[in-house]
């Protein structure tokens, strides 16, 4: 902020010396706010319960100080969340999510046991499955799994989930291919709330239901759509999309080796235990946000620039309020939080 800490503002200027440079994240932090700007014609109502992706302080105040400073802030439905967040057993911040990287081979469905259809798949398409679960009714979904597959697909986000990779430890990053889990992902099978590990099916179900509070669940149904996706794994034919999406990517080497576990019946009691993980809603990025020029400075509502503000980043929404549309494609976020901030940087002379 350099010199804006030292500035007296009014509702005339920002500043009388130097420049303010906002790059305080987006509204994740605020639940509140998430659902009252929540685009409920895209994606259904917003949920009651979520979990934080982001710190405390990426609560949109920053914003709205900016637009009362007149500052024009546009497109505040467009948002991206993700659907596969945990309870951290070990929070950083308060309500702290962590989410699962998944491999393609999970059994995915939503409270009441009902697999979801493609492109609602492990690791397909984020919002489309944001909008299916918003569409069941419920705040959360679940995965259901095997000891095989957990052991091989699942990453969890935050560098220090990966120290393997943050560290560049070889000699770590090789115990993913053993027997056993990562350790950050046995620590969260061990210690996570939204984790459940049983032998059985019928005591995996009791355990899901008890752990929702509301018993949504129904055995026989559950085990109707597990069953008719196993019959898919035996197929050499097979139309289902996730068989199939799961056989591409085993024809990557390395996907081969170290992403995706061996196609095999969820059923099948020598790849247990079963597993069943609830995955909640977590709140992470703002697509929109503080509306600026191509030299980072806030524009007003009338186009003309608030002297001596500049918004960068998520703030303004990794570029001019909108840049990455109301989809996205993800993984190109980190681009425009660097191309705004070397533009405004430049702008006020840093």
């Amino acid at each position: 902020m350099g010199s804006a800490v030292r500035a007296r503002w009014s509702t005339n200027s920002w500043f009388e010396a130097g420049a303010v440079v906002v790059s305080s994240g987006g509204i994740g932090g605020n639940h509140d706010l998430v659902r009252k700007q929540w685009p409920v014609d895209r994606l259904g109502p917003p949920p009651k319960v979520m979990v934080s992706g982001v710190p405390d302080y990426v609560d949109g105040r920053m914003v709205e100080i900016a637009e009362q400073a007149r500052g024009s802030v546009i497109n505040k439905d467009r948002m991206w969340h993700y659907t596969e967040g945990l309870r951290n057993f070990d929070p950083v911040w308060t309500n702290h999510g962590i989410r699962i990287l998944p491999g393609p081979s999970s059994f995915w469905c939503d409270a009441d046991g009902n697999r979801f259809a493609a492109p609602a798949m492990p690791g397909f398409d984020t919002l489309g499955t944001l909008k299916a679960i918003r569409k069941s009714g419920a705040d959360y979904s679940w995965f259901i799994l095997t000891k095989a597959i957990i052991k091989k697909e699942f990453s969890l986000s935050g560098s220090e989930q990966n120290p393997d990779l943050t560290g560049k430890n070889i000699l770590l990053l090789l115990k993913r291919l053993g027997k056993s889990p990562p350790g950050p992902v046995q620590a969260f099978m061990d210690k996570g709330e939204d984790f459940i590990v049983r032998d059985r099916l019928d005591d995996l179900v009791e355990a899901m239901n008890a752990l929702s509070g509301e018993g949504r669940l129904s055995l026989e149904h559950l085990r109707g759509q597990i069953e008719a996706r196993d019959r898919e794994i035996d197929n050499p034919f097979s139309k289902d999309a996730q068989i199939t999406a799961i056989r591409g990517a085993r024809n990557y080497l390395g996907d081969r080796m170290m992403r995706t576990a061996k196609p095999h019946r969820l059923l099948d009691p020598k790849a247990g235990p079963l597993i069943a993980v609830r995955l909640n809603i977590l709140t992470r990025k703002t697509l929109g946000g503080l509306q600026t020029d191509l030299n980072g400075r806030v524009l007003e509502l009338s186009g003309e620039p608030v002297p001596g503000l500049y918004a960068v980043g998520e703030v303004a929404g990794f570029g001019g309020g909108g840049m990455h549309g109301y989809n996205a494609l993800e993984g190109t976020f980190l681009g425009g939080c660097l191309f705004s901030g070397r533009i405004a940087g430049r702008s006020v002379g840093i």
